[in-house]
C-alpha cells in the first residue's frame, strides 16, 4: 500500500487524513476540534498550543501501520492567520486569525501611509483589509510591543505545521499573497509595505519557495512524536482555499471552486493575473503555480446556524422548512452581517431580517432565506470574474453546504451555472495529500498538477444540480433587490 497524508487545519477542528494514491481512496482520517477565543471588539484568536495538540490527537488517533506506510505529507491551513513566534520557537502571543476585525485602525494607518488605496493595490494587488495578516503585524507593535520586540518568525498557520514537522521556516507563494505583504504579479516581498510596518520585518520574512517544492522533510524528532516516517517530504502546503482548489481538481481555466463553511469562498484558477479589489475579488497566487482571484464572505453557514438557533431546528428542519417556501423567499431577505463583513468591507457590518410584511412573515420564508443569503454574497464575486473575461463552466461546491440538496439547488439557480461535488470529502486535506503525491512525484522528474487532479479528483455525479430557468429568473429579481438594501446598510456600518 502506498499512501500520501493531507493535514487541514482549520478555525473549528484540525483534519488529518491518509489517502491510498494507488486504490484512490481515503482509508483513514481522524479530527480534533479547536477552541475560539471572541471578543466584542471583532477579536477573533486561538493559540499556537491549541495546533501542537492537534497534530498529537490526530496522529495519535491513525493506525500504527498506515501511518508507516506515509511517503509524503502536505498541510493546508486557514489564511491570513499571524502566528508570531521568538528566537525559542515559542508563541509570543495568540495567533489572530482571518475572521479577526480588530485591525481596522491599523490598516487604515497602512493605506494612508502608502498613498491610498490604490497605490496598495499598484503594490500588493489586493487592498488592505482586517482579515489578512499585515496589520495584524501592525496590532502586535502597537498594542503588544515587548512581544514585538522578541519577533524573529512570521508565519501562517500552515507553515507553523510545516515548521513543527520539518523544522524548516519557509512560505509558498499563494499562502504568501494573502498576507497582503506580497506582491502576487511579481511573486515577492513588498519592501514598501513591510517598512510601513516596521523596517526590520523584510528580515524576518521567511525564504519562498515555489509551491511544487518541498517546504523540507520530516525530522526524526516529529517523526518519533507523530508515529510517521522520518525523511518523507513535506510539501510546500498552502492556505485552506488553495489546497481547496487542488482538492477540487480547480487547478484549469474556466473552473470554480465554492466553499460553504463558516466563511464562504469563491475562487477559480487562472493562468493570469486576475483581480477587482474594489469588488471584492482578490488577486491571489494559487499553489500550483498560476493565480486563484478569489472572493470571501465572513458569514455563511453562519447565518443559517444563528437562524436555527433561533427556531431550535436541526439541519434537515432548517432544509425541510426551507423547502416550503418560494425562491425569493416572498421578499424576506437575511442580511448574515453576524461577525461583521469582509466582501463588501464593513467589518462593523451587523446582520438583520428584513422585507418582512404581514404576509410573508414565517419560519419557512426565513430559513429559506438564510440559505439564500449566503449565495448572494457570492454571486456579487461571479458577477467580478465575468467582468474581468473569465468565463466560468461550472462550480464545484465544498463545505457544509454542498450536503444539502436545497442549498445546492439554490447555488446553482442564484449562480446559473451547473453545480457540480466532489465524491472525496475533506477537500482541502485532500488538496493537501494530492499536492504531497506532486512533490513527491517532482522528485524523480516533471509531473503535471492538472493531470494528477484529473486522476485523483471524481465528482459524485448524484449531486449535481442544474440551473432551472424560472428559478434563475426569480433569483435575479430577489438578488437585485438584496444589493439594494446591502448598498442602503452600509453607510450605517463603516
Amino acid at each position: 500500500m502506498k499512501t500520501v497524508a493531507g493535514i487541514d487545519l482549520g478555525t473549528q477542528s484540525m483534519k488529518v487524513v491518509i489517502y491510498d494514491y494507488e486504490k484512490k481512496e481515503i482509508i483513514e482520517k481522524a479530527s480534533c476540534p479547536m477552541e475560539l477565543i471572541s471578543k466584542a471588539d471583532g477579536t477573533r484568536e486561538q493559540k499556537a498550543e491549541w495546533f501542537d495538540n492537534g497534530l498529537d490527537v490526530c496522529f495519535g488517533k491513525l493506525s500504527a501501520a498506515n501511518k508507516k506506510t506515509i511517503e509524503a505529507i502536505g498541510v493546508s491551513g486557514q489564511q491570513h492567520g499571524f502566528v508570531p513566534l521568538g528566537k525559542n520557537g515559542k508563541a509570543l502571543y495568540n495567533i489572530k486569525l482571518w475572521c479577526d476585525t480588530s485591525t481596522v485602525k491599523q490598516c487604515e494607518k497602512i493605506t494612508k501611509a502608502a498613498g491610498g488605496d490604490k497605490n496598495v493595490v499598484k503594490l500588493l494587488g489586493n487592498l488592505m483589509l482586517p482579515g489578512f495578516t499585515a496589520p495584524k503585524i501592525l496590532w502586535l507593535k502597537e498594542n503588544k510591543p515587548a512581544a514585538f520586540e522578541k519577533l524573529a518568525y512570521i508565519m501562517l498557520p500552515h507553515d507553523y505545521l510545516n515548521w513543527k514537522l520539518t523544522g524548516q521556516y519557509v512560505m509558498e507563494y499563494g499562502d504568501a499573497s494573502g498576507t497582503a505583504l506580497f506582491d502576487s504579479k511579481k511573486r515577492k516581498w513588498s519592501k514598501e509595505i513591510c517598512n510601513i510596518i516596521d523596517p526590520k520585518l523584510l528580515g524576518l520574512l521567511p525564504k519562498l519557495i515555489e509551491p511544487s517544492a518541498p517546504a523540507g522533510v520530516v525530522t526524526e524528532a516529529a517523526a518519533k512524536k507523530y508515529g510517521i516516517p522520518a525523511g518523507i517530504p513535506v510539501s510546500a502546503g498552502g492556505g485552506d482555499n488553495m489546497m481547496g482548489a487542488v482538492g477540487t481538481g480547480t487547478v484549469a481555466d474556466g473552473f470554480l471552486t465554492m466553499s460553504m463553511g463558516t466563511s464562504g469562498t469563491l475562487y477559480g484558477y487562472s493562468d493570469k493575473p486576475i483581480a477587482d479589489p474594489a469588488n471584492g475579488l482578490s488577486g491571489f497566487c494559487s499553489s500550483t503555480g498560476g493565480w486563484l482571484p478569489l472572493l470571501c464572505t465572513m458569514n455563511c453557514t453562519v447565518a443559517t446556524e444563528f437562524v436555527r438557533g433561533l427556531f431550535n431546528m436541526d439541519v434537515k428542519e432548517l432544509d425541510g422548512e426551507a423547502a416550503k417556501a418560494p425562491c425569493g423567499s416572498e421578499g424576506v431577505l437575511v442580511i448574515p452581517f453576524f461577525n461583521g463583513e469582509r466582501t463588501p468591507n464593513l467589518p462593523n457590518g451587523r446582520a438583520s431580517i428584513t422585507g418582512l410584511t404581514s404576509a410573508n412573515t414565517n419560519r419557512a420564508n426565513i430559513a429559506r432565506a438564510s440559505l439564500e443569503s449566503a449565495v448572494f454574497a457570492m454571486r456579487g464575486g461571479l458577477d467580478a470574474f465575468r467582468k474581468l473575461g473569465f468565463k466560468p463552466k461550472q462550480i464545484r461546491l465544498i463545505g457544509g453546504g454542498s450536503k444539502s440538496p436545497i442549498w445546492r439547488q439554490i447555488v446553482a439557480d442564484i449562480m446559473n451555472l451547473p453545480i457540480h461535488v466532489p465524491a472525496l470529502d475533506e477537500a482541502a486535506a485532500l488538496g493537501g495529500a494530492v499536492q504531497a503525491l506532486w512533490c513527491l512525484k517532482n522528485m524523480s522528474g516533471k509531473c503535471s498538477i492538472a493531470k494528477l487532479c484529473a486522476e485523483h479528483i471524481k465528482l459524485d455525479e448524484t449531486k449535481t444540480a442544474k440551473p432551472i430557468a424560472k428559478n434563475v429568473k426569480a433569483y435575479d429579481k430577489a438578488y437585485a433587490e438584496y444589493t439594494k438594501v446591502v448598498d442602503t446598510l452600509a453607510p450605517l456600518y463603516k
